[in-house]
């Protein structure tokens, strides 16, 4: 018998802990018990009434096979009107692609940017699976430690040499945000060293407390990535965008046809639906904002108080350093005794990550409500 070809060493990416802890969380529930979900990153919500009318409609009268690489012209012309409407910006449709989720726009941005070997700054605390990503693709992650006086986001004059700089506004886990000048010397300073600039504009949409700035507002020469996931509730139908200087499109194209051929054709019908969604989506935020609203409160008084209250998306990160140096069994702990399922804070910093957790109110408001009760009950008796 021989043995199994030994796997690559790039394949040995890190588990997305929070995936991990919505299975055991899942398991629990398959047990019978009540689980709070505040782990995961996912509306509550269904995708908009529009966006499954307009795939209904459309699975009467069409085959639903392939799309053209860069997704639907007429999609891909309603993303660029969303650009006028949200930020004044006049932007052509053909810098647009549309993408089987933020997921698959990563991999396109990455391997359209850079070489094996090169290095990606991202700040930290930040999304994980970035760095699994860059990781896979033989690029070296380079995490750059973002301060809670800067609301945990980068800063031009910390810049190391680097390839390219990944930035997230507003950001998970933090859910704060740039503003335009902090933008602004962000991506002059990547542009006076050379460093592409590769916007995380998923959470655009979800904001409370002034408006989220798209780096297109500052510059056409860099790489923005959004997702119908969070604002438009549509995690699961796995269909995003990006928009890409106008020389990189033909670039991009080719990747995509190659990579992914195109993105789900079903989903881009639903997608220009939920184009047209507004007041439902607005009807959404008005949730989370309530929902933020306890949290803030929530939080502190059940013993959690070292919080960066957020500017948009739906996560607030704690500082619980002097509860535990051991995040992840924290969290296991509060999943078994108080039935609420969260984030340990390793998913999103290896090193600070060990005393800080993230909380999620991403659901209705009822289980945001029941969720604190438990906490508080938890944190008293512990």
């Amino acid at each position: 018998m021989t043995s199994a070809r030994q796997v690559s060493a790039r394949s040995q990416v890190d588990p997305f802990i929070v995936m991990d802890v919505m299975e055991r969380a899942r398991a629990a529930e398959a047990a019978g018990r009540s689980i709070i979900h505040m782990e995961v990153g996912q509306p509550g919500t269904p995708a908009p009434v529009a966006a499954r009318a307009a795939l209904a409609r459309a699975m009467e009268g069409d085959a639903l096979g392939y799309t053209v690489a860069l997704g639907l012209p007429e999609l891909r012309a309603r993303i660029a009107r969303l650009y006028r409407d949200w930020y004044g910006i006049d932007l052509d449709p053909n810098r647009v692609v549309v993408t089987a989720g933020s997921s698959a726009a990563f991999l396109l941005a990455f391997t359209a940017l850079f070489d094996a070997g090169d290095r990606v700054g991202l700040g930290l605390p930040g999304y994980p699976s970035y760095r699994q990503i860059l990781k896979a693709l033989s690029l070296e992650a380079v995490g750059i430690q973002t301060r809670a006086e800067d609301r945990f986001q980068p800063v031009a004059g910390d810049l190391p040499d680097l390839a390219g700089l990944i930035v997230a506004s507003p950001s998970n886990p933090t859910g704060t945000m740039l503003d335009r000048a902090a933008m602004a010397r962000l991506i002059e300073a990547c542009h006076a060293q050379g460093t592409a600039f590769v916007s995380d504009e998923i959470y655009h949409g979800v904001q409370y407390e002034g408006r989220a700035v798209s780096a297109l507002e500052v510059s056409d020469d860099v790489y923005v990535i959004n997702s119908f996931s969070k604002y438009f509730s549509m995690t699961g139908w796995r269909i995003g965008w990006m928009v890409v200087p106008e020389a990189h499109v033909r670039t991009i194209e080719r990747l995509a046809q190659n990579m992914f051929i195109c993105a789900p054709h079903a989903s881009q019908i639903a997608a220009l639906g939920a184009l047209d969604a507004e007041a439902e989506l607005q009807a959404n935020l008005a949730v989370y904002a309530e929902n933020r609203r306890l949290m803030l409160d929530g939080l502190p008084r059940a013993g959690f108080t070292r919080i960066a209250p957020p500017d948009g998306a739906f996560y607030i990160y704690a500082d619980v350093s002097e509860m535990t140096s051991d995040s992840l069994s924290f969290a296991s702990e509060i999943l078994d005794k108080a039935g609420v399922a969260v984030t340990p804070g390793l998913d999103f910093d290896a090193g600070r990550g060990a005393g800080t957790l993230r909380f999620s109110y991403a659901r209705g408001t009822a289980d945001i409500a029941e969720g604190l009760d438990r906490l508080t009950r938890f944190m008293a008796a512990r």
